[in-house]
Order: structure tokens, then sequence, then C-alpha cells
């Protein structure tokens, strides 16, 4: 009992871990393509537009609200990974990756965000930063599905030797 419910806890975790880590590199795509945006369109990337929204403080300073915005941008990221862990779709890795990655951007920023009134809907943004977005979420998927397919593999070799 006591080893199905801690295998039925090493998924979730894993995702997590993996969509965190996932993150890292999402993030130093959108920072890079960021800096190659016209002037006009290097307003503030959405993890710190949407934190600014959600949290308004007169108290913290930008640099307060950079980390925030980073802590919560790869929160959401291993939540997501958990989702994606826990989701048994039988398609390859390589592809169901970048797919949930995809997924994660329309359903945040076509649905949840626009409907919450944290940012407006991802049709109204300009289309070099909507494309940033959307290469930024293949690489995470891609990542994250990258991580977690090995993580599990090697899980399963180990648990095969006991």
């Amino acid at each position: 009992m006591l080893r199905e419910k801690s295998s039925s806890l090493l998924i979730p975790v894993l995702g997590f871990i993996c969509g965190v880590c996932a993150t890292g590199p999402m993030t130093a795509v959108m920072l890079a393509l960021h800096r190659r945006l016209p002037d006009k369109e290097k307003y503030p990337l959405p993890p710190r537009e949407i934190t600014e929204e959600i949290l308004p403080s007169k108290k913290l300073t930008s640099s307060e609200y950079s980390i925030l915005a980073w802590l919560v941008h790869f929160g959401f990221g291993g939540a997501a990974g958990a989702v994606y862990a826990c989701a048994n779709v039988p398609i390859i890795p390589a592809i169901r990756g970048p797919l949930f990655g995809i997924a994660v951007w329309v359903t945040s920023y076509f649905g949840l965000l626009p409907a919450l009134g944290i940012l407006k809907s991802a049709e109204k943004h300009p289309a070099r930063r909507s494309a940033l977005m959307i290469v930024a979420h293949l690489i995470w998927g891609w990542t994250l599905a990258s991580l977690l397919d090995t993580f599990l593999r090697d899980h399963r070799k180990i648990a095969k030797a006991f």
C-alpha cells in the first residue's frame, strides 16, 4: 500500500520538477527574443505584466517585482508540468510536449488570463510578441517532455531491479 501511494505521488512531483526545470530554457529564450523586439514592443514580458496585475503594490520595487514575477512564472511552469505528467496521452514525448506547451499558451493567453481581466487576449498582442511566446512555450513543452520521459524511464529501470 505504501509503495502504491509513493508511486502515485512520484508522477506529479517529477512533473512539477521537470516543469520548473523546463521553465529555465523557456525563460532564456523569452529574454533573448525580447531583446530583438522593436522598441515599442519591449514593454515587460507577460510574467511581469501578470504579476503586477494580480499583485499590485506601491511598496514593491522594480527589482522585487522582477524577482516575484520569475518566481510566479517558474511556479506556474512547475504546476503545469505536474498536470502534464498526470495526463497519460499515448503520443511520443517529442510531439506531446510541444503540443502541451501550445495548449498551455492557448488556454492561458486566449482563455484564462483575458477571462480574469489580467491580460488582453493574445490576438490583441503584437504578432512578434505572440510569436515569441509561442516559441518559448514550444521549447518549454519539449524540454518538459524530454526530462520527464528520461526520469520515468530511469525510474522504471530501477524499479525492475528491485
